[in-house]
């Protein structure tokens, strides 16, 4: 990933929250012809920092190309946003700007290997769904647990899954929040976003917006 210093992103706790707000990774590993295999999947990035923790369908042929320990990179895409230079205050002063795109990227390079034991599958998709009903709790909805599910019913949904493992190499993480413009030229983005509604609709320009405004308060 091509990351200016200005744009890095290094703080391990901000890379893991940025990772587990967005909640799903894109797998990109090379397949037997040598072209590009991709498949969307919820993701957990464990605490430790070194594995990545997946699962797909095992109808989607993506896993059967998968040996033990295949490089393999893995993306993880944060809020973003077209940002206008009609929002910059500089506009006025000289007219020598461009339109950009805000955003925030994590990605993971390492070895993923394919795992099918029943026990396995299960501590993963519990562990995954505990993490995201414990938000719905959080605010005041009623949750929901794997045990909550016939244990048939759940051996059965299992069993048309494989489960993904990623062993992390390198984490590369950036967050191209227009550092590189004037405190007015940001102010100026963060506001217009706050009020219009882009090509990511209004929960990616509110998103970058926040993350701007913390960004330029530090």
């Amino acid at each position: 990933m091509y990351v200016p210093h200005f744009n890095a992103l290094e703080g391990f706790a901000e890379i893991q929250s940025l990772v587990s707000t967005a909640g799903s990774a894109q797998l990109i590993t090379t397949g037997s012809d040598g072209y590009p295999l991709a498949s969307l999947l919820p993701v957990i990035w464990e605490p430790d920092g070194q594995r990545l923790v997946m699962h797909m369908a095992k109808a989607n042929p993506h896993w059967k190309a998968i040996e033990p320990r295949t490089p393999c990179l893995a993306t993880v895409i944060g809020p973003e946003a077209y940002i206008s230079p009609a929002w910059y205050a500089t506009k006025a002063e000289h007219g020598k700007v461009v339109p950009t795109w805000n955003y925030s990227a994590v990605h993971f390079t390492g070895r993923v290997s394919v795992e099918q034991n029943p026990e396995w599958l299960h501590e993963a998709v519990s562990w995954l769904t505990d993490l995201h009903e414990a938000r719905r709790e959080a605010g005041g909805h009623e949750g929901w647990e794997v045990s909550d599910a016939p244990e048939k019913y759940i051996a059965g949904q299992l069993r048309a899954i494989v489960g993904i493992q990623v062993e992390i190499e390198r984490v590369e993480a950036k967050s191209k929040l227009s550092q590189n413009r004037s405190a007015a030229d940001r102010q100026g983005v963060i506001a217009a976003l706050r009020t219009e509604v882009g090509p990511t609709g209004a929960r990616g320009e509110a998103q970058v917006a926040d993350r701007m405004a913390e960004d330029l308060g530090r």
